[in-house]
Formats: structure tokens, C-alpha cells, sequence
């Protein structure tokens, strides 16, 4: 009974296994990030034409590479278009922390960069990055007649949650290939520069961090070096059965011998390049005696001159 009951368990976990790993989204670090529509005189592409475009971002503090992913898009139940990105292109690299724009003009063979769809204007537009194995990263569905012309739909900050409306505003404008939010102060240099205007504050906070990691190194290495004496000192008592503290100090024990000392200083000499005095002015010559060969011999060579009868 025991073994139809163990066969139908591990059946039960391959199914759970299988189901879960169906149709679920990867964790991954490519987003789409913000969405244009209607680019009517917005950013132009590589051609000078406003077409709607993709931004895909990369959340990750590493390079990701969107080479054979998948951009599928879909603006009525069951018409859905897919773009595969060509493999091959150095610029599908993306770097830590930045943007990828896909122009949507239905015009491939611009580029690498250029899809087969075109975004519809008036409907909603599902829209889903696809990974080389067909597992979904990322998607996002635009909702049909939200957006006006030269308006994009984007996260409120990169890689965020949620999503707004880029109306071009000073607030709120369009980013493409950029931060969706760019920052153009710091609240806490500003909050520091209004408590401490000259600077006397972090000139005294940098010093005292300097004196006390200084006073710490002291004593940790004043501390490291007493303990290594103790436990060589220690060492040496057990290796010639003293058992006497003043008789051990008598015969030196712990304290490293004079031979010692001048080898190690003659060690960090030569570790500095300084193993040799410098002579920029003297040329010293010496006479180099060589054994006679016959083999090495010039008079036996063909270079020489033969002898007229």
C-alpha cells in the first residue's frame, strides 16, 4: 500500500510543479518603462520621422542584453503582432541603470530598433517583453483614448509600480531615453548647506573620524602586537620546559633576535627598489674571458677572403 501512495504523492508534486511554472512571469530586471502613442512632434527617430515608440528599461546594476527577447503587441482580442529582436547588434546591450527606446512605425528593415507594429491611437494597447525563452518579463496595457497626442504613459519613477500620464508639463513631461523623473536638487545637501553654510561642521565631523580611526588602529595594532609576543613567548617556554617567567625573560624568550630584525629590514629594503645605489655617472667595465672554439672561430668561417696563387 505504501508504494501507489508514494507514486501518486510525487505525481501530485510534478503537476503543482508544472502548473506553477506555466504561464508565470519571470523575475526579471527589463521593464517597459514608458509608452508614446500618438508622436505627432515628439522625439524623432534615426530618420526624422515622429513614429509611437517603446522605452524598455533596465532595472538591474548589471549589463542585460534584450538579443532574441520578444516585444508582442496586441490592440484587438486575438490580433496579437510579435517583433523578435535580431540577434547580432552590440547596441541591444543594455548597461546597468539605463534605457532602450523600439520605435513602433512597422518599418523593420530600418533597424534594429524598429518594430513590425504600429500602435493603435484609439484602443487599448496590450503590450508584453518576452524573454528568448518565451517567458513573460514584463507587460503593460495602455488604455485606449487616455493618452492625446504627444502624451506618454509611463512609470512615475524608473522601474516603479505605477504608472501616470506625461502630459508635457514641468511637472510631468515626456521622457524618452531618459529618467521618468529627473531630479534637480538634493533635499539633504540643501537642508545640510542651510545648518552649516561655511562648512566648519564637516571640516570638524571629517577630522574626528580621521583622529579616531587613527587612535582605533593604534590600538589594535598595540593590542595584536603585546598578544603575538605573549603567545611566542608562550611557545618558547613549553619548547624548552621553562616554566619560570623571570628566567624566560632572562634568556630573551618572545623577543625576536637580532638576525631576525636585520633580515625582514633587509627585505622591505629590497621590496622598495632601493637594493642598489644609484650610479648615473660611473660606467663600470669589466674584461669577460671566453674559452677558444674552432666552431666560433672567424678563420674558419666562408666570409673569408680566399688567397690568391
Amino acid at each position: 500500500m505504501k508504494k501507489p501512495k508514494i507514486g501518486i504523492f510525487l505525481s501530485l508534486l510534478l503537476f503543482v510543479g508544472l502548473v506553477s511554472c506555466t504561464g508565470s512571469k519571470t523575475e526579471s530586471k527589463l521593464v517597459i518603462n514608458e509608452v508614446l502613442t500618438d508622436n505627432v512632434s515628439n522625439f524623432q527617430d534615426d530618420y526624422g520621422v515622429h513614429s509611437g515608440w517603446i522605452e524598455i528599461f533596465n532595472k538591474a546594476f548589471k549589463t542585460e542584453n534584450l538579443a532574441g527577447c520578444l516585444i508582442k503587441v496586441s490592440s484587438e482580442p486575438g490580433d496579437t503582432v510579435t517583433y523578435f529582436i535580431p540577434k547580432g547588434d552590440v547596441l541591444t546591450k543594455m548597461p546597468p541603470r539605463q534605457h532602450l527606446l523600439f520605435w513602433a512605425d512597422g518599418a523593420p528593415r530600418r533597424g534594429t530598433f524598429h518594430t513590425n507594429f504600429v500602435l493603435s491611437k484609439t484602443s487599448d494597447n496590450w503590450i508584453g517583453l518576452y524573454d528568448s525563452g518565451r517567458n513573460l518579463m514584463d507587460e503593460v496595457v495602455v488604455p485606449g483614448g487616455l493618452l492625446k497626442p504627444n502624451q506618454s504613459y509611463a512609470r512615475v519613477t524608473d522601474g516603479s509600480a505605477t504608472w501616470e500620464v506625461k502630459d508635457d508639463s514641468e511637472e510631468k513631461y515626456v521622457t524618452p531615453s531618459t529618467n521618468n523623473q529627473t531630479i534637480e536638487s538634493n533635499p539633504k545637501m540643501e537642508k545640510f548647506e542651510q545648518h552649516d553654510p561655511v562648512g566648519v561642521g564637516m571640516t570638524v565631523t571629517a577630522m574626528c573620524v580621521v583622529f579616531v580611526g587613527l587612535i582605533l588602529l593604534y590600538i589594535c595594532f598595540r593590542f595584536v602586537g603585546k598578544l603575538a609576543v605573549k603567545l611566542r613567548k608562550q611557545n618558547a617556554m613549553k619548547v624548552h620546559n621553562v616554566t619560570d617567567k623571570t628566567e624566560a625573560k632572562e634568556r630573551g624568550f618572545g623577543e625576536a633576535p637580532g638576525e631576525v630584525i636585520a633580515a625582514i629590514t633587509m627585505a622591505l629594503h629590497e621590496a622598495q627598489g632601493a637594493d642598489h645605489d644609484v650610479e648615473e655617472t660611473i660606467l663600470t667595465i669589466s674584461r669577460v674571458k671566453r674559452s677558444y672554439s674552432p666552431w666560433s672561430s672567424k678563420i674558419y668561417t666562408l666570409r673569408e677572403t680566399p688567397h690568391r696563387k
